[in-house]
């Protein structure tokens, strides 16, 4: 043997590095975390604190033309974060369209672990007391995010995709303060925004749930991700008790009516397919 042989240090495997926002998006990652379940299927992760617009604290406007250059996004394409959640739709489109701008791979490797109330939200002396009553009205929302996706999937069942308008006003905080100006028609927002706004003396007009997806990057494994997902389930049980009531996995038949439906709403490129774009080797 070599001295360079006997010498040569095996290679440091990198920590899985996890997004968390907010208890919203991530309360069973939050909790797994503190009780310790992560620990218990052996994971070593770096939980990496990202902005997003139901913070307080986020002062970035994000734009309808790019979600890639976006803080988590970013944080993402630079090595920064390895794996993350948001809405069934934002993650959509990320992984589509990921590949065909030449950034950093993420495949859709499960559904959250839980679900965000979503409402559109008007003033108290609105003339608006129905949702088709905001026919080419602006919504306040983030773009393809979300509560954008969330709006378009609670305005269709009332109005043509042509009458159904949508505009950028900030963080959900800055919304509630652009709507009470008259600056906007109404807004998109989600918990607990929603309670806050019904504090301030704001109307709904109606509600509806966002399901969240999981994305990951090629280097995190399927054992790994397998793990970290029962972590993130051993909180949900901790929490509701029932744990059956969320999905774990990506179905084809889910994957193709989201995606077809986002299509529809020209918010996401065709073309994709359930191979390309889908990928359940933690449950396998």
């Amino acid at each position: 043997m070599s001295v360079q042989e006997a010498t040569r240090k095996p290679p440091v495997a990198k920590k899985p590095q996890v997004a968390i926002m907010n208890a919203v998006h991530d309360l069973p990652v939050l909790v797994a975390r503190d009780e310790g379940f992560f620990r218990d299927e052996g994971l070593d992760i770096d939980f990496v604190t990202t902005p997003g617009m139901a913070q307080v604290t986020t002062s970035h406007f994000v734009k309808f033309d790019s979600v890639f250059d976006r803080p988590l996004d970013a944080a993402y394409n630079d090595g920064g974060i390895d794996q993350f959640r948001m809405c069934e739709w934002g993650i959509m489109k990320r992984a589509v369209e990921a590949d065909s701008e030449g950034l950093r791979r993420r495949k859709i490797v499960a559904l959250g672990a839980s679900m965000s109330m979503f409402a559109i939200a008007v003033r108290r002396d609105s003339p608006y007391y129905e949702p088709e009553m905001l026919k080419n009205k602006a919504i306040a929302v983030t773009p393809n995010n979300g509560s954008h996706f969330t709006t378009l999937k609670m305005m269709e069942g009332f109005l043509a995709p042509e009458h159904v308008k949508t505009t950028g006003a900030g963080s959900m905080p800055k919304r509630i303060e652009a709507l009470r100006q008259g600056k906007v028609e109404a807004v998109s927002l989600m918990e607990p925004w929603i309670s806050v706004a019904q504090k301030e003396g704001l109307r709904i007009l109606i509600e509806s749930h966002s399901t969240r997806s999981e994305a990951a990057g090629d280097d995190l494994d399927g054992p790994t991700l397998a793990k970290m997902f029962r972590a993130q389930a051993r909180a949900v049980e901790l929490l509701e008790k029932d744990p059956t009531a969320y999905v774990h996995y990506l179905t084809r038949e889910r994957f193709e009516d989201t995606y077809n439906w986002t299509v529809k709403w020209n918010m996401v490129v065709p073309g994709a397919t359930f191979e390309n774009t889908v990928d359940n080797r933690a449950w396998k």
